[in-house]
């Protein structure tokens, strides 16, 4: 539903009498193979392919009502959410985007898992998983300036080990997965492809990550670099940002980010939202 500016994503439990929940870290809940919003006892789970697709295509105010503690898997990608919201599309509101600008970096270590952020001109993303075969070692890098999520990132799946299944389902998880929403990997290779990338497990790794960090409640303007990290190290990125507000600084001006040769400088428009 069609939300006015600077409201955020929040989302409204029809089944309960129209509770709400806003989609920030304040309300980040269990996060292990998913992440889960909570407030009040009352959860949402697997929020990110969601919100990443939001943030994917620029929308930043919307009421999401469901009927049930889980958002549809779909197809197990951000696609149908960005095809649905662009067939209803969008309308520009009259107040500027608010942006989350990094000013000092900030790094999150974890055994041989990394998750930091840098200051830089625009908002990319980086991400290297290493996985056991057939996956292996992949890294990708997606900037989000440049209007490139739809084709590059939002068709891709998440996934699963056939190996793990069993022991997933022991614990309650992927309840609703079938080989129509997930990767399915064997120990020789994809069971269900052919894959819509070659790197396709990374690029939902990106995706995964875009989600999470929607959970800031802006959109960020630096650099963000994953290695093997995961939802409970994105959340635990967006929770100290939030805490420490010496790292960032919120700002309307996209024109006046530091001179980061690596990352391409954003155009002069400023967008607002929607």
């Amino acid at each position: 539903m069609p939300a006015p500016a600077g409201t955020g994503v929040v989302f409204r439990r029809v089944d309960l009498d129209g509770f709400e929940i806003e989609a920030v870290g304040r309300n980040v809940a269990r996060v292990s193979y998913a992440t889960s919003l909570q407030k009040k006892g009352v959860l949402i789970s697997t929020t990110e392919h969601l919100l990443s697709a939001f943030i994917g295509i620029g929308l930043d105010n919307a009421i999401v009502e469901l009927d049930n503690l889980e958002l549809p898997i779909l197809d197990g990608s951000a696609q149908p959410f960005v095809d649905l919201v662009l067939q209803a599309g969008l309308k520009r509101q009259r107040k500027k985007r608010s942006y989350l600008r990094i000013l000092r970096e900030i790094e999150v270590r974890e055994g041989n898992k990394f998750i930091a952020v840098y200051p830089a001109s625009g908002y990319t993303v980086a991400y290297t998983i290493n996985f056991a075969a057939p996956i292996g070692k992949q890294s990708f890098e997606l900037d989000l300036s440049r209007d490139l999520y739809r084709k590059e990132v939002g068709p891709a799946r998440t996934f699963g080990f056939l190996r793990e299944e069993q022991a997933m389902k022991n614990m309650g998880l992927i309840r609703g997965a079938t080989e129509a929403n997930v990767i399915v990997l064997s120990d020789t290779g994809v069971k269900n492809g052919p894959l819509r990338f070659p790197d396709e497990f990374v690029r939902h790794k990106v995706l995964d990550l875009i989600g999470d960090l929607a959970l800031l409640g802006r959109q960020i303007i630096g650099r963000v670099v994953a290695d093997r990290a995961g939802h409970a190290m994105h959340t635990a990125l967006v929770t100290r940002l939030l805490k420490d507000r010496s790292l960032w600084e919120e700002t309307t001006d996209v024109t006046q980010a530091p001179d980061i040769a690596e990352s391409r400088e954003p155009s002069r428009h400023v967008p607002r939202q929607a």
